[in-house]
């Protein structure tokens, strides 16, 4: 496995994962664009909602900033097609059943739910610049405000 691009301005390598739109997400397909990648637990959550909608709402204003944004979690594509279909994101969502890209950008954590300890995706946004490096990550993100944030650092890198 290729070493984790966690540390800043490491080149991200490239990689492959099936997204919806019958479509296939390849990094180097995106050479000369600011990719947003955002990491969330589940589809069809009160947070992984209410974050899409606002990714989804701002959209425009990433496209105009020559950014593309792409959501992705364990989910199967299926569960992320009603998802996207339900929310009407202008974006594709990524599945990674078998966590490859999880693990590639370490976002993978125990968590507490309802008193246990659980494995699952912590709630994670990257940057990666047009040449392909990690330009700036936020982990163990609260919703509230973050795409906002998101948007500001995307606006200044254009």
């Amino acid at each position: 496995m290729a070493e984790s691009p966690s540390a800043l301005n490491l080149t991200v390598p490239d990689f492959s994962a099936p997204m919806t739109s019958n479509k296939t997400f390849s990094l180097s397909d995106y050479k000369g664009k600011t990719v947003v990648l955002y990491f969330y637990p589940k589809d069809n959550t009160p947070g992984c909602t209410t974050e899409g909608l606002q990714f989804r709402d701002l959209y425009p204003q990433f496209q105009a900033a020559n950014a593309e944004i792409f959501g992705i979690s364990r989910d199967s594509i299926r569960s992320h097609e009603g998802f996207k279909a339900k929310l009407d994101l202008p974006f594709e969502l990524i599945s990674d059943p078998d966590e490859k890209v999880c693990n590639l950008f370490d976002v993978m954590k125990m968590k507490n739910m309802y008193g246990k300890q659980v494995r699952g995706v912590e709630r994670t946004t990257f940057i990666i610049d047009g040449s392909g490096k990690l330009v700036k990550e936020w982990r163990g993100v609260k919703v509230p405000g973050h795409v906002d944030e998101v948007l500001e650092f995307v606006k200044a890198l254009a």
